[in-house]
């Protein structure tokens, strides 16, 4: 009866072992390093976008606090600095 145990638990372990190699060696191929890029592209981009959001609201608040409008500094800043 001990046998027949440990040979379900090696079959058992083999099959996971197997299961992970093939899902290793598809995450290694050319389809996976693209996904991978594709996945730190999206996650590089969001944060760009998260840090940009984050500038204008602090900006926002200190120009509020200022007393200084909103369109003034924007004519302002699109005066000052060609190429924005």
């Amino acid at each position: 009866m001990k046998k027949i145990f440990w040979l379900g638990v090696g079959i058992a372990i083999g099959a996971i072992a197997v299961r992970k190699l093939s899902q290793a060696r598809g995450a290694l191929g050319p389809a996976g390093l693209n996904r991978a890029v594709g996945a730190l592209s999206d996650s590089i981009h969001n944060f760009a976008d998260a840090v940009r959001e984050g500038m204008n609201e602090r900006e926002n608040d200190l120009r509020g606090a200022l007393g200084l409008e909103a369109s003034e500094a924007a004519s302002a800043a699109g005066a000052g600095h060609p190429g924005r």
